[in-house]
């Protein structure tokens, strides 16, 4: 893998499968203010995050058994960081891409743990051809409806999960309607049986949910829809550190 902001160029090769992919910018890098998010105050308990091409074209080639195949859609590229475990100081969270006609977007909604009173943390962003038009997350109000409970994780799951984004006169509506399940596990199901009776014996809970579905972004002006996009080929997830816990809306 080598590249830049603009291009990234990913070559990989093992067991009759290849893969040979450029991934090309459609929007500048972005990151939510500084991209730190510190836990505690006067602490050195970091989660940091960087798209660092929010929404990009893909092409290249896949190889199976000797057939080559060209490819082609759209890609993006993020990294995290940290100084902290994740489960330590975040209980869950809702991350979403997608892109719908012109509109592209990131939207994420995090939930602390209890040691820090469940604080909720969105993080939003919408671009236009590749411009933002929306990035504020002070701006955000989050939804999260039609909940009901996995039976494999025993985790809430909104089918709904909603970005309503006002400012002033302009307003936009993000929303995500889950169509089918591409994930569904408990993340002691992926461990040792030593490893997992020790997860046990603390009371982890952790799982992670990916899903797929529709996209609607809608653009209002003085409380009149003058926009609107769907896109079929949304993909979204959720993810639980710590127990479960039913999902509220910001007020």
């Amino acid at each position: 893998m080598s590249g830049d902001l603009d291009t990234v160029r990913v070559r990989a090769e093992a067991e009759g499968i290849a893969i040979d992919l450029e991934l090309r910018s459609r929007a500048g890098a972005w990151r939510p203010q500084t991209g730190h998010m510190y836990f505690g105050e006067g602490t050195d308990r970091l989660f940091a995050w960087l798209p660092a091409i929010p929404q990009g074209r893909v092409t290249g080639s896949y190889t199976v058994d000797g057939e080559t195949r060209p490819a082609s859609g759209t890609g993006y590229h993020d990294h995290n960081w940290g100084h902290a475990p994740l489960p330590s100081v975040i209980n869950d969270w809702y991350w979403a891409r997608g892109q719908a006609g012109p509109y592209a977007t990131i939207a994420t909604y995090i939930t602390a743990t209890a040691e820090f009173a469940h604080a909720t943390i969105p993080i939003f962003l919408l671009t236009r051809d590749g411009e933002a038009v929306a990035d504020d997350a002070r701006k955000v109000r989050f939804e999260a409806l039609d909940v009901h409970v996995d039976a494999h994780t025993g985790k809430p799951v909104a089918d709904i999960t909603r970005y309503r984004y006002t400012d002033g006169s302009e307003a936009y509506t993000v929303t995500f309607v889950r169509d089918r399940d591409l994930s569904r596990r408990r993340m002691i199901d992926n461990l040792s049986d030593e490893r997992r009776a020790r997860a046990e014996a603390v009371g982890f809970d952790g799982a992670y949910l990916r899903f797929a579905g529709t996209l609607t972004i809608e653009r209002h002006r003085d409380g009149l829809l003058i926009e609107s996009y769907r896109d079929e080929a949304a993909i979204w997830e959720l993810m639980y550190f710590g127990r479960a816990r039913w999902p509220r809306a910001d007020s």
